[in-house]
């Protein structure tokens, strides 16, 4: 699998602490504001009876509020245990745990299994993966109606902050790298799979992007 040394980088980054931290802050105070933006605006286009891949999903957010909105199941697939650990005890919690499919892992490598949905989200994803063309090429394939995501501008001082951020890493011995990859080249990958971009916001060194596929 490409992305060996980057997906035990993740393990090592998004670990029991953190997720245990993000369970809480999500429990006391929602979704942050740029998933936030992405759930309302997914909501926003009606979600009754939809199914949701969520990719990289954290403790689930994304997926408890869908879930919560009237969609009927979800797929999580991420590759950092602890995530994956949290977000089925938030699932259990609010008594969705028997509408959600999970998968431990890299989607790129997973791809096969996970059958298409209505909605695919990566919400600050493909930031964290060096293959690009692959995760995207492969997740907004999967998307029969709507494609939420959430990534880096790729403004000059984003830029300039990535070998910063990567430095860090490497003082740390995490083999955890972080991306900035072209907005415009994200795009023609997602084109290429017939969907088409009708939302976009930009929120400090975030982007969200709702995407539709043509009829």
């Amino acid at each position: 699998m490409k992305c060996c040394s980057q997906c035990d980088g993740i393990e090592r980054l998004f670990n029991e602490s953190t997720a245990r931290k993000e369970l809480e802050d999500y429990r006391q105070k929602g979704p942050s504001k740029t998933t936030r933006i992405l759930i309302d605006t997914l909501k926003a286009n009606g979600i009754q009876n939809m199914s949701l891949i969520d990719i990289g999903g954290g403790v689930g957010a994304i997926q408890h509020e869908l879930l919560q909105a009237g969609a009927q199941n979800a797929t999580n697939v991420d590759a950092s245990t602890a995530y994956i650990t949290a977000a089925r005890k938030e699932a259990e919690r609010l008594g969705q745990i028997d509408r959600v499919t999970y998968h431990h892992g890299n989607f790129v490598a997973l791809a096969p299994e996970i059958e298409p949905a209505d909605i695919v989200t990566l919400d600050r994803v493909i930031c964290c993966y060096p293959d690009m063309e692959a995760l995207v090429g492969l997740s907004s394939s999967r998307a029969r109606q709507f494609y939420g995501v959430v990534f880096p501008r790729d403004v000059w001082w984003m830029k300039l902050a990535r070998p910063v951020l990567n430095g860090l890493f490497w003082i740390q011995r995490n083999p955890f790298r972080f991306f900035v990859h072209p907005t415009v080249a994200i795009e023609s990958v997602i084109s290429a799979n017939g969907l088409k971009r009708y939302f976009h916001r930009n929120s400090g060194v975030w982007q969200v992007i709702v995407y539709a596929r043509i009829s």
